[in-house]
């Protein structure tokens, strides 16, 4: 009897977990999804079920990493576990040592091709998986320089307002960059564009 591979995905209910959500689908829809956006319930989680990986945004309100996986090395130590890293965030070197093969940070924007080879050692047993050809990313020539960075805070959740007072805009032309991403990926409503920025690789 064939056992349904899990994995555990905790982050916030945003644009970016969209994304990360739609990369998973497509490249390993096979794989049973859990979905969390409180740090307090993985541990529980995964001390009560298992999950070929945990999947950990490091933006996750509430959460205290060093915590967290004292807890989880308790509860189960061979959990594998992919913490998406925040880029403002200085990592602690003893955060993720101690159990080798079984835990992993990368960059929170990582290329999706990047993140897809990270996570398939520890997913490409899965036939289905196997069986799939490598997606290569899609050109992002078709952005400006400054779309890009409009996008990349769009996937981050960030709303016009924030967006114009990072890169010195006006609300305005923020509305105007977000309507020609929109148009120039083909998608109708935002999370459809986060989605497949991340997919594809243009927020790398």
């Amino acid at each position: 009897m064939t056992t349904t591979a899990m994995a555990l995905v905790a982050a916030a209910p945003t644009l970016f977990r969209q994304g990360l959500l739609a990369l998973f689908r497509e490249r390993w829809p096979q794989v049973r999804l859990t979905l969390t956006a409180d740090a307090t319930q993985v541990a529980d989680l995964v001390a009560h079920r298992t999950f070929r990986v945990l999947v950990l945004d490091e933006a996750l309100p509430g959460l205290v990493l060093p915590a967290l996986l004292a807890r989880l090395h308790r509860v189960r130590p061979s959990q594998r576990l992919l913490v998406l890293a925040e880029p403002r965030k200085r990592p602690s070197a003893d955060n993720l040592a101690g159990w080798p093969g079984t835990r992993l940070r990368v960059p929170r924007h990582v290329p999706p091709p990047a993140l897809v080879a990270t996570l398939a050692p520890w997913l490409e047993v899965l036939p289905e998986a196997a069986s799939l050809p490598p997606t290569p990313p899609a050109l992002s020539s078709g952005f400006s320089a400054r779309e890009l960075e409009v996008l990349r805070l769009v996937v981050d959740d960030c709303c016009n307002e924030e967006i114009a007072s990072r890169l010195f805009l006006s609300v305005r032309t923020v509305e105007s960059h977000r309507r020609t991403l929109l148009h120039k990926a083909g998608t109708r409503t935002l999370v459809g564009l986060a989605a497949r920025a991340v997919r594809e690789g243009w927020v790398a």
